[in-house]
C-alpha cells in the first residue's frame, strides 16, 4: 500500500496537466494568428506576402488582403498586375474600403503618368475621411500629377503635407515648397487671392516678397529673414529656414581687389580671348547695357600688362553698323541690374606661355585674390586637379562640372542656349516638340541637353531630326519638305520622375519610343546658320497646312548681321533666341561693338561675355553662396545652378511684319 504522501504528490501533479489540457483544448483560437489586415495604416510588406494572405483569407477581409496587394504592387513598378487586382475588387465594399480604392486607382494613374486623369480622381477624395497616412499618400499622389508646374494649389498642398512629416522628409518638403514659391511668375504672383485664415500661406507669400525685394543684397536679405522669422514664429519655416534662404545666413564676401584675367594670347584662340578681355575692359570701366558708352581710350599691351581702374571703353565711336535687321527695343532683362566697383586692379596672363598650375601659383604671389579663366577647355579640365586658395571664375566648363567651394563655370555653350530653348518652348505651352539638328556629334549634345531639360518640366518624348548642308535642303524640294516626323532622343529618366508615397519610392515607367507624337508636332526648334533657315522654313511650311502649322523656333546661329527685308518676310512668325547685347537692349553699344568687330556676331558674343565676366567676378561670392542670386548681363539674366555653373535666360525676339521684335 503507497502511503498517503506519495498520493498527495501524484495528484498533485497530475491535475494541473490535466487543466492545462483542457483549457488548450477550449480555447484554439489562443493560437499564433496573422495580425489583420490594415488598409488605413503602413504597407511595407511584399506584394508576394499580401496576394498570399488574400488567398488564405476568409471572405470577411479578402478585400482588405486585395487593397493591400495593390498598393504594394504599384510600389514595386508592377503595374499592369496592380490594374488586374484593381479591376477585380467586389462592388460590395465598405465605405472605407471604397476610399482606398479611390486613393489607389489614382496612385496608380500617377505611376502610369496619366495626370491628367490622376487629377480627376483625386478631386473625388475626401480627405477628411482619411488617415495620416493616407494623407501623406494623397497630397504626394497631387503633388506629383502637378507635374511640377508651380500654382497656387500646389503650394497649398505642400503646406498641408507638412504637418505630417518628419526628419529629412520634413525638410525637403520646406525647400520643395520654396522652390515652388520661387518659380511662381510675376504674373501669377500679382493675381494671387488667398482666405483669411491661410496664415501659413500668407507668412510663406511675405517671406518671397522679401527675398524678392533684397536678394541683391545679402545683408539687407539677412535682416529681412529675421524681422520674418520674428513675425511668423508659427510658421514651419521660421525654424528650420527652406536650405537657399539658410545658406544666406553664412555668406562671406569675397574680394575682387586683385583680379588674374587668364586667357589665351597666342596661337589659334587669340581672336577669341581678345574680343573677351575688350569686353572685359569694358564693363570694367564702366560700360553696362544700362547706360550709354563712353569714348574708348587706348590700352596697354595684354601680355601680363596691367590694366588700370581708369581705363576707358574698348568699344568704338557710335556709328550705325551695316546690314543689321532692324530691333524693336526690348525691355531691361528682369534680374536687377547690380552696382559694380571698378577699383579693381587687373592683370593679365598668357595661359600659352606657361602651365596652368605655375600660372595660378604665380597670380597668387603676384597678389591676386581673383582669377577669371582659363578660356580654353583643356586647362579648365585641369582645374579640379589643381589646388588653389583662389576663387576662380572659369570661361569654360569641363563635361561633368563638380562642386568645388572655389570655382564657378561660365560658358557661351549650346547645352546652355538648349536648355533656355526648352523652357521658352514650354512657357508657350507647346509639348510635342521636333529638333532640327545638325549632323554629328554637335547635333547630339543639343538633343540630349534640350531633352534632359524637357524632362526636368514634365515633357516626354522629344523628337530628333538630322539636317544637312543648304545644298542637300535644296533637294528636299521635289521630296515634298520636310517631314513632321523623327527618331526619339534617348534620355535616362531623371530620379524626379519617381513617384514617393508615404516614404516609399514607386520606381519610374520608361516612356514609350516611337517615331511619331501622339496629336502632332507642335513645335519645331531648329539650331542652323542663316542659309540654312532661309531654306527650312518653306520646307517646313510645304510640309504642314494652316491648321497643323507647328510654332517654329531658332536659336541664335540663324541671327547674324545683313538679313535682307525679304528674309525677314519670309521668317514671319519665327521665334529665335539672342543675347541681350544683340536683342536691342542698347542699341547704341550693339552698333558700337558691331562695327569695331566687323559684325562678326560671334566675336560680339564673346565680348559680351568678357562684360558678364567682370560682372560676375565683382559678384563671385554671391553666385557661388546664394542661390537664386541673378545679375542682368550682356549674355542673358545670370544665375548659378548646381557646382555654380552659371546659367543664362535669353532674350527671345520674332519675326513679325518685316521687323524684330520681342516675344510678347
Amino acid at each position: 500500500m503507497l502511503s498517503s504522501t506519495f498520493v498527495r504528490s501524484k495528484v498533485g501533479r497530475v491535475i494541473p496537466a490535466m487543466l492545462v489540457a483542457l483549457l488548450l483544448a477550449g480555447c484554439p483560437s489562443r493560437a499564433p494568428q496573422t495580425p489583420p489586415a490594415n488598409i488605413q495604416g503602413e504597407a511595407r510588406a511584399s506584394a508576394y506576402y499580401y496576394l498570399q494572405q488574400l488567398q488564405q483569407s476568409t471572405d470577411d477581409n479578402k478585400a482588405d488582403w486585395q487593397l493591400l496587394a495593390i498598393r504594394a504592387l504599384i510600389r514595386e513598378g508592377n503595374l499592369p498586375q496592380a490594374t488586374q487586382q484593381l479591376n477585380t475588387l467586389p462592388h460590395d465594399m465598405t465605405s472605407l474600403q471604397q476610399r482606398e480604392r479611390l486613393l489607389l486607382n489614382a496612385e496608380l494613374q500617377v505611376a502610369g503618368k496619366d495626370y491628367a486623369s490622376a487629377r480627376e480622381t483625386l478631386s473625388h477624395v475626401d480627405s477628411s475621411m482619411l488617415s495620416s497616412n493616407q494623407l501623406v499618400r494623397l497630397y504626394q499622389a497631387q503633388i506629383t500629377a502637378h507635374q511640377g508646374q508651380a500654382s497656387l494649389a500646389l503650394i497649398r498642398t505642400y503646406i498641408a503635407l507638412q504637418p505630417l512629416l518628419k526628419g529629412p522628409a520634413y525638410q525637403d518638403n520646406l525647400d520643395k515648397t520654396w522652390q515652388t514659391l520661387v518659380a511662381l511668375k510675376p504674373t501669377e504672383l500679382n493675381s494671387l487671392v488667398i482666405n483669411a485664415d491661410e496664415n501659413v500661406l500668407q507668412g510663406w507669400l511675405d517671406l518671397l516678397h522679401i527675398y524678392q525685394d533684397n536678394r541683391q543684397d545679402p545683408e539687407l536679405l539677412k535682416a529681412g529673414i529675421k524681422d520674418w522669422q520674428n513675425r511668423y514664429p508659427q510658421n514651419p519655416a521660421a525654424t528650420s529656414l527652406p536650405t537657399q534662404l539658410s545658406q544666406v545666413q553664412n555668406f562671406t564676401q569675397a574680394s575682387a581687389s586683385h583680379i588674374a584675367l587668364l586667357l589665351p594670347l597666342n596661337g589659334q584662340a587669340k581672336v577669341f580671348a581678345d574680343a573677351i578681355q575688350q569686353g572685359f575692359v569694358a564693363a570694367q570701366s564702366g560700360v553696362t547695357l544700362a547706360m550709354q558708352v563712353q569714348a574708348p581710350a587706348a590700352t596697354n599691351s595684354p601680355d601680363q600688362a596691367a590694366i588700370g581702374s581708369n581705363t576707358e571703353s574698348a568699344a568704338a565711336p557710335a556709328t550705325e553698323a551695316e546690314n543689321t535687321a532692324p530691333v524693336t527695343a526690348v525691355e531691361t532683362a528682369t534680374a536687377v541690374p547690380t552696382p559694380m566697383t571698378i577699383s579693381s586692379q587687373v592683370k593679365v596672363y598668357d595661359t600659352t606661355s606657361q602651365p596652368l598650375t605655375a600660372l595660378l601659383a604665380k597670380a597668387q604671389q603676384e597678389g591676386a585674390t581673383l582669377v577669371v579663366g582659363p578660356l580654353l577647355k583643356t586647362d579648365v579640365e585641369q582645374l579640379a586637379g589643381t589646388p588653389t586658395p583662389l576663387n576662380v571664375l572659369a570661361l569654360n566648363q569641363p563635361e561633368q562640372p563638380k562642386d568645388n567651394p572655389n570655382i564657378c563655370y561660365f560658358a557661351l555653350s549650346p547645352e546652355d542656349e538648349a536648355h533656355d530653348a526648352a523652357h521658352h518652348i514650354w512657357e508657350q505651352q507647346k509639348r510635342q516638340p521636333l529638333l532640327l539638328l545638325p549632323r554629328g556629334a554637335f547635333g547630339v549634345r543639343i538633343a540630349k541637353a534640350f531633352a534632359e531639360e524637357w524632362q526636368k518640366l514634365g515633357g516626354q518624348t522629344v523628337l530628333r531630326q538630322e539636317i544637312g548642308s543648304a545644298g542637300e535642303l535644296r533637294q528636299m524640294v521635289n521630296g515634298g519638305g520636310i517631314r513632321m516626323s523623327g527618331t526619339p532622343v534617348t534620355v535616362s529618366a531623371p530620379a524626379e520622375q519617381s513617384v514617393t508615397i508615404a516614404g516609399l519610392t514607386i520606381p519610374a515607367q520608361p516612356s514609350e519610343t516611337s517615331t511619331t507624337i501622339g496629336g502632332g508636332v507642335d513645335a519645331v526648334y531648329i539650331v542652323a546658320g542663316q542659309n540654312q533657315l532661309a531654306l527650312i522654313k518653306p520646307l517646313i511650311d510645304m510640309t504642314t497646312n494652316s491648321r497643323s502649322k507647328p510654332a517654329i523656333f531658332a536659336s541664335s546661329r540663324s541671327y547674324q548681321a545683313g538679313a535682307g527685308p525679304d528674309f525677314r518676310l519670309e521668317m514671319e512668325g519665327v521665334q529665335f533666341s539672342d543675347i541681350p547685347l544683340l536683342a536691342g537692349v542698347n542699341p547704341q553699344l550693339q552698333q558700337q561693338v558691331s562695327r569695331q568687330l566687323r559684325n562678326d556676331y560671334s566675336l560680339v558674343r564673346l565680348y559680351a561675355m568678357g562684360m558678364d565676366a567682370w560682372a560676375l567676378a565683382n559678384h563671385f561670392a554671391e553666385m557661388r553662396q546664394l542661390p537664386g542670386f541673378q545679375v542682368a548681363g550682356a549674355t542673358g539674366v545670370l544665375s548659378s545652378s548646381q557646382n555654380c555653373v552659371i546659367n543664362r535666360k535669353l532674350t527671345w525676339l520674332q519675326y513679325r511684319q518685316g521687323s524684330v521684335v520681342p516675344v510678347s
